[in-house]
């Protein structure tokens, strides 16, 4: 066989005309568009929100530094009532003027604790009435909703006081167990009819598994004390079932021995105390609360226990203040009333019993909470009541 001999010329012709046959790579056109879209559709995105940013800290600015001294209360006191922004009036007005602004919403009432002989519980089906107000309420809950100027509000009336008690997320509380989720309680316990959230907690306001795990200041539950220690920044009170099943409210958080004295079987911390023996808290009811969620517990002079629950930050219900709490309390015939933990705590279930409402035995979320949650938070103290015997 004869070997082909290649000049350098037809070396160098060969070598070409491969690299001719050869396909060149084609860059994806798709694929460089879409980068470029993706990149500028973040870019708009993050100045968005720096524009948004920028915005809120220029209006929170005009409103804290601004010439009207109310809106700067009002502001101040609906964001350090918030776990999550209790720290951004400080960075505009300072923590003196904060200081100043929190000490005025300190509550005044003449008596410290409310009186038992107060209460007088009803065992007929009506109090100064010709007709019996629960006749379309047999399992002796009644449920109303009723609105305000910036608010929603849910009010749920229990006839009988000693079906309401303390109920707890564990038998031994620690950081190291969570709290548990009033849905979770709800589902656990097919004798609880009703609940809402009750006092106050560990809380940072991170999402921790350790938020919502212990309570803060006296806790009393099935006549035991359950809890001692801690207490809620800037805020003191107590509400609490004697065992003769009558609401005492205290101005002060209760120590375990006064709660003893008392015969509190059921109770917890929070405040402001908002009425006690019929006395409106006029410091509560003149503060500068702002508006936000509200949770609050009273019982009539029947001996009707009264929850309250307002919604808040949401587009249809912005929030209450005390003293909007306060006027649905006093409508509703309340002699005691106590602030319980509100914001994004506030929650309300019932268990239809008898489908007044629509199924039987099926479980509802009675109140809206916070557009920026998706689930009820943690807690590890709840106000229930048991079903009727």
């Amino acid at each position: 066989m004869s070997k082909k001999n290649l000049t350098p010329e037809s070396g160098a012709e060969e070598t070409a005309k491969q690299a001719v046959k050869q396909p060149k790579k084609k860059k994806k056109k798709g694929s460089g568009l879409l980068g470029r879209i993706i990149r500028r559709f973040f870019l708009l995105l993050l100045t968005v929100v720096l524009l948004v940013f920028a915005a809120l800290v220029l209006v929170l600015n005009l409103v804290f530094n601004g010439p009207s001294i109310a809106a700067q209360e009002k502001l101040t006191m609906t964001l350090i009532e918030a776990s999550a922004t209790k720290w951004v009036p400080a960075l505009f007005i300072g923590d003196e003027r904060v200081a100043e602004i929190r000490k005025s919403v300190d509550q005044e009432l003449p008596q410290e604790v409310s009186s038992p002989t107060k209460v007088v519980i009803q065992k007929g089906s009506a109090i100064n009435t010709n007709s019996d107000e629960w006749a379309n309420d047999p399992d002796g809950i009644r449920i109303e909703h009723i609105s305000g100027e910036t608010y929603n509000a849910h009010v749920m009336i229990v006839r009988d006081p000693s079906r309401v008690y303390m109920g707890t997320s564990t038998e031994k509380f620690s950081t190291a167990i969570p709290g548990k989720r009033i849905t979770e309680v709800m589902n656990e316990n097919p004798d609880v009819v009703a609940a809402i959230n009750a006092g106050a907690f560990n809380d940072d306001g991170t999402a921790g598994s350790h938020v919502g795990s212990t309570p803060l200041g006296l806790v009393m539950s099935n006549s035991k004390c359950v809890w001692t220690s801690g207490s809620q920044p800037g805020l003191e009170g107590f509400a609490g079932f004697t065992e003769d099943n009558i609401l005492v409210v205290s101005q002060k958080n209760l120590s375990k021995a006064k709660a003893e004295e008392l015969k509190i079987r059921d109770g917890c911390c929070f405040g402001p105390a908002l009425i006690m023996d019929g006395d409106i808290n006029q410091e509560a009811y003149n503060n500068k609360s702002g508006y936000n969620p509200r949770t609050a517990i009273g019982q009539r002079a029947d001996g009707a226990v009264i929850f309250v629950c307002i919604d808040g930050r949401q587009t249809s219900s912005l929030g209450g203040t005390y003293a909007d709490v306060i006027n649905i309390m006093v409508e509703y015939g309340a002699i005691n009333a106590c602030n319980m933990d509100g914001g994004s705590s506030s929650v309300m279930m019932y268990r239809d019993t008898t489908g007044k409402l629509g199924t039987a035995g099926e479980v509802s979320m009675i109140n809206n909470y916070s557009l920026l949650q998706s689930e009820p938070r943690r807690m590890p103290n709840f106000w229930l009541v048991r079903e009727a015997d």
